[in-house]
């Protein structure tokens, strides 16, 4: 089973979260936060491989070209502009959909390819952990997302998502059988929740949520939970104690009184999703 951890903000604990349950449960990691991917920073898994992304986009054979522009006009993302005597392409807004080549009738198109990214597979107390980074300068995460998720062995794996619901998030939901949301007890936190948990429900995915920074009252996250019979799977108390470990460089589920915790939320997504672990 591949859980999801999404949030609608960044800056509520996705990744606290998604990285003390993988080392509560035994369960594979896959940092998919192509962008800030800092979850083996806290997880340091020893890498064992690596491999490059690619992303294909479109070349002009200047020969063959009549500039008729109809591939300019076909591109919905502004990859390609007719520009006086020239077809400029935009390299890196090329979502390599193939519409151009489709409508270019002199033939004049081809496809080359250009590194956007990496992969990276490493293990840690023999968890699998598996992260995708996007090459700096690059504007689309979805080309390395994609190919870290396709390259996933079968098993079970909590899918760090990259923060809030665009469509970097939706690539990771695809991929997903049950998501967990982690917000926290603010205006804000509840806002970008809200949008949040529409997203997951348009995909259909069961999901759950986890209040991180939680402030022991009834405080209106879960008065929403309540109102919407959302199921609260646990809630992460907000303690001076978790800045102190993490800035020690200690991972909270190696404190006794947080392992706890981890271990009662860990207890609880088994039950609320029906997940047998297969390891």
């Amino acid at each position: 089973m591949n859980i999801a951890i999404l949030s609608g903000k960044g800056g509520t604990g996705k990744t606290t979260v998604a990285t003390n349950l993988t080392m509560t449960l035994g369960v594979g990691y896959v940092d998919c936060d192509v962008e800030e991917p800092n979850g083996f920073i806290f997880l340091a898994p020893s890498i064992r491989k690596k491999d490059e992304v690619f992303a294909e986009y479109p070349i002009i054979d200047k020969n063959k070209c009549t500039l008729c522009g109809s591939c300019a006009k076909a591109c919905q993302f502004h990859a390609l502009a007719k520009a006086g005597k020239q077809i400029v392409v935009f390299e890196k807004l090329c979502h390599d959909c193939g519409a151009c080549k489709i409508v270019c009738r002199a033939d004049a198109l081809a496809y080359t390819i250009r590194s956007v990214g990496k992969l990276e597979e490493g293990t840690v107390k023999g968890i699998s952990c598996y992260r995708g980074i996007l090459k700096v300068s690059e504007p689309m995460a979805v080309p390395v997302i994609k190919k870290l998720l396709k390259s996933l062995p079968k098993g079970d794996f909590f899918i760090d998502c990259p923060p809030g619901t665009s469509c970097n998030v939706v690539s990771t939901l695809r991929y997903a059988d049950a998501a967990i949301l982690v917000t926290e007890p603010s205006e804000f936190g509840l806002h970008d929740l809200k949008m949040a948990v529409e997203l997951v429900k348009l995909y259909k995915v069961p999901y759950g949520i986890i209040i991180n920074k939680d402030d022991n009252k009834e405080n209106l996250v879960k008065v929403f939970c309540k109102n919407e019979s959302i199921s609260l799977l646990g809630t992460i108390p907000y303690s001076m104690e978790a800045a102190a470990l993490y800035s020690k460089g200690i991972m909270l589920y190696e404190n006794d009184r947080y392992k706890k915790i981890f271990k009662s939320i860990g207890n609880r997504i088994k039950e609320a999703f029906k997940w047998k672990l297969l390891c």
